[in-house]
């Protein structure tokens, strides 16, 4: 079993050879500005370790690997109540489907398909002005990461706010269920703005630490959530957190992680340690084709699997 220092070394050479690098989403114009050329990874184990490789330090746009700390709040404020408005099965469908919200009576198929992240996003405004609800997210993720320089990033909002017709749609539908308890526009300025925050893939592998964890801050030992709370966001990461690529991913890889469409994976080794990987080519299903090549090169090197007999700690 190589060192992980060396194993990382390994997967960037590869991927810096790599051709066949997917394509961005153009969808989003702002995301069809970056270089598909970007690669970054970055490793924090659960001894303190920081290791990275790439363009770890170049921020973009998260998009939906923020519905992984999105859903954290909304559970810490809604607890299992949360429930009744978002289920906790995978959708088989695309991330932006209106399909299953007829059938289902507005209630989407889980927290981290688009539907599902527009009711958690009304779930936190409370009563509250998207913008107090926007910078209690984005405190969050400083918190977690320790980090105050992580930022939203406003053109990518604003790109995603003119071009979001399928988003208004999904939750206007909603609202007609009576699933949305704010108006549509309000608990979509919430959503559109904490996909658009802006982080590195070490800001990003820091961030994710308390899932690897157990609930807890490495940075002071508090918990951040109850391990079995860690252990049910980690779940719907394995099962949900690539969309209609979930299975696929987890064949793969066999990790809990979270995609998003500006090229993002969020990774989590309970336990062991916590990743991110960044490639801004999407693969079919919208997630990154490089990025998800790399972590199951990775996870293999490593013997990183929820299902191995027994993980490998390095």
């Amino acid at each position: 079993m190589p060192h992980l220092e060396e194993a990382l070394a390994e997967v960037a050479a590869e991927m810096a050879q790599r051709t066949d690098r997917g394509e961005v989403a153009t969808y989003i114009p702002q995301l069809g500005k970056v270089d598909p050329r970007k690669f970054g990874i970055a490793v924090v184990t659960n001894d303190g370790r920081v290791l990275t490789a790439g363009d770890a330090e170049e921020a973009f746009s998260i998009q939906s690997i923020s519905k992984v700390f999105t859903l954290t709040l909304a559970l810490g404020e809604k607890g299992d109540s949360l429930w009744k408005r978002v289920g906790r099965e995978p959708s088989g469908n695309p991330f932006n489907s209106i399909v299953q919200l007829e059938h289902e009576n507005g209630i989407p198929r889980n927290p981290f398909i688009n539907a599902g992240a527009i009711v958690v996003s009304d779930v936190l405004l409370a009563g509250h002005q998207p913008r107090e609800t926007i910078g209690e997210i984005l405190h969050f993720l400083r918190f977690l990461a320790g980090d105050e320089t992580i930022t939203i990033d406003s053109e990518v909002a604003a790109s995603e706010r003119a071009t979001g017709y399928r988003n208004f749609a999904l939750a206007n539908y909603m609202k007609s269920f009576g699933n949305l308890v704010h108006a549509p526009e309000l608990a979509l300025g919430v959503y559109f703005h904490h996909c658009a925050i802006a982080m590195s893939c070490r800001q990003l592998a820091m961030a994710g630490r308390f899932l690897a964890h157990g609930g807890r801050n490495p940075d002071t030992g508090h918990s951040v959530v109850s391990s079995e709370r860690a252990r049910r966001i980690n779940a719907l990461m394995l099962t949900c957190g690539h969309y209609d690529g979930s299975g696929d991913f987890a064949f793969r890889v066999g990790i809990p992680g979270k995609s998003g469409v500006g090229g993002g994976i969020l990774g989590i080794v309970p336990g062991i340690a916590s990743l991110a990987v960044w490639s801004p080519g999407l693969n079919e299903n919208g997630n990154s084709k490089l990025g998800s090549i790399a972590l199951e090169k990775l996870a293999r090197i490593m013997n990183w699997s929820v299902f191995a007999p027994q993980l490998q700690r390095q």
